[in-house]
């Protein structure tokens, strides 16, 4: 298989899919090779899919090591939908919070998740990274395409 040296777009037929409130599965590789999946909230920038996540946490601490991810999305009003991105993440640490609040509002009733969804304490504590999923490779299912 090659490898694409530019981004792979995401088909319009399934951008909502990234676009909605729908949690996705991020998976990324273990220091010994074992994937590791996490639960996570996805929206999309125009380009790539994006997470927010901790350098604390498993798949921060993962990416950082090694951009290799995977996300999975499906469609929880028709479970045979969905869209499956690999690529690799960039991390980006400018406004990784003011998105995580994007993505509180756009999840919960909540307006900020620090002092909402978790402790205001919490923030000192972790390091917050917005991480664009750049897919080199795109999966859809097969009867939506």
């Amino acid at each position: 298989m090659t490898v694409a040296e530019a981004p792979v777009a995401i088909p319009a037929s399934h951008l909502d899919l990234l676009t909605r409130p729908i949690i996705g599965v991020l998976t990324t590789m273990q220091p010994d090779g074992q994937p590791q999946s996490s639960l996570v909230w996805v929206d999309f920038d125009g380009e790539c899919a994006r997470v927010n996540t901790t350098l604390e946490r498993q798949k921060g601490r993962n990416l950082a090591r090694d951009g290799r991810a995977s996300l999975l999305v499906v469609d929880p009003d028709d479970t045979s939908r969905f869209l499956q991105i690999r690529g690799e993440a960039e991390l980006v640490f400018d406004g990784a919070i003011e998105h995580l609040d994007g993505l509180t509002r756009q999840y919960t009733t909540r307006p900020a998740f620090y002092g909402h969804v978790y402790p205001l304490e919490q923030r000192e504590r972790e390091r917050r990274v917005i991480c664009r999923i750049r897919a080199r490779r795109v999966t859809l299912d097969a009867i939506h395409r």
